[in-house]
């Protein structure tokens, strides 16, 4: 059969019989449901009634003209700043551990295997670390006299509970960003440096001048995978408070897991997620647009 055909169409049906099943399996499992989604969004569908209502825009004036559904996106502000103080210590960890340092490997993979840990287990581990009573962060505080702060409920507290449990996130997910870090450090020329070097660079002139702007890619990468992490956190605060205390903790992806499973309106949560996926696709062109100012586009 090949052999009548010229090598280019050869080439061609190798080709799209190579990519023919995973654009199969795209399709069915990411397209098809996108699309059944945005259909949801504009009906009033329990989840399990054959009928599924024509309701129009209804879904997206609910949730525009609901202040409680919008306010739990202040609840993500913690992991979104936690996030950025993540990636500014993956920074430093990547520059240290690039270098020299005897050792080095044995701290990349003692601060990178937190991330390979599965997230459920994280959470309830540190259950225990902030437990109030027989806690070890109150234990270790009550230890070096620290009896006031020894008696905080950490997951207790409202003004609290968000930035401990973006903490937990910190200590898993800042490996990961380290090792990303390294990856991009080890990509510059050694050429750039030592012609930092003669020009009399010291070091934080050569990180500021040379080394970061190199790392421009990586950091807007992981900048913007910080920032969606942080719109779309759910199984932390799923696993540690349910939302409590008194939905403090609860985050938006936890509002559209609640509106469609506990409240059955499959339709509400469909809008939800739609408008999620916006704001997400806003914060990458704002993203872009704040990094890319002044430099090449």
């Amino acid at each position: 059969m090949f052999g009548t055909l010229s090598y280019n169409k050869q080439k061609t049906i190798i080709i799209v019989s190579f990519l023919l099943i995973p654009l199969l399996l795209l399709a069915t499992f990411t397209y098809y449901p996108a699309i059944k989604l945005i259909y949801y969004s504009f009906t009033d569908w329990d989840g399990y009634s054959p009928e599924k209502p024509w309701v129009g825009l209804a879904n997206y004036r609910e949730v525009f003209s609901n202040p409680d559904i919008f306010k739990v996106f202040t609840h993500n502000f913690a992991y979104f700043v936690m996030g950025l103080v993540q990636n500014i210590v993956a920074i430093y960890f990547a520059v240290v551990l690039n270098s020299k340092l005897r050792g080095r490997n044995g701290f990349r993979i003692m601060l990178f295997l937190p991330y390979i840990m599965n997230g459920v287990a994280v959470a309830f581990m540190f259950g225990y670390v902030f437990d109030t009573t027989n806690g070890s962060l109150n234990l270790f505080l009550n230890n070096i006299g620290l009896h006031q702060l020894a008696q905080t409920s950490w997951l207790g507290t409202e003004g609290l509970v968000n930035y401990s449990l973006a903490s937990t996130g910190f200590w898993r997910f800042m490996g990961y960003n380290m090792v990303i870090y390294i990856a991009s450090l080890q990509a510059i020329p050694r050429d750039i440096y030592e012609a930092a070097k003669i020009d009399g660079a010291g070091s934080f002139q050569t990180l500021w001048r040379v080394t970061l702007p190199n790392m421009k890619a990586v950091i807007q990468l992981n900048l913007f995978l910080t920032v969606t992490g942080a719109l779309e956190v759910f199984d932390l605060p799923f696993v540690l408070t349910k939302g409590g205390p008194a939905g403090a903790s609860q985050t938006y992806v936890q509002r559209v897991v609640d509106t469609a499973f506990a409240f059955n309106n499959y339709g509400l949560a469909s809008a939800m997620s739609i408008i999620l996926l916006f704001f997400v696709v806003i914060v990458l062109l704002v993203q872009q647009l704040v990094l890319n100012r002044g430099g090449d586009k």
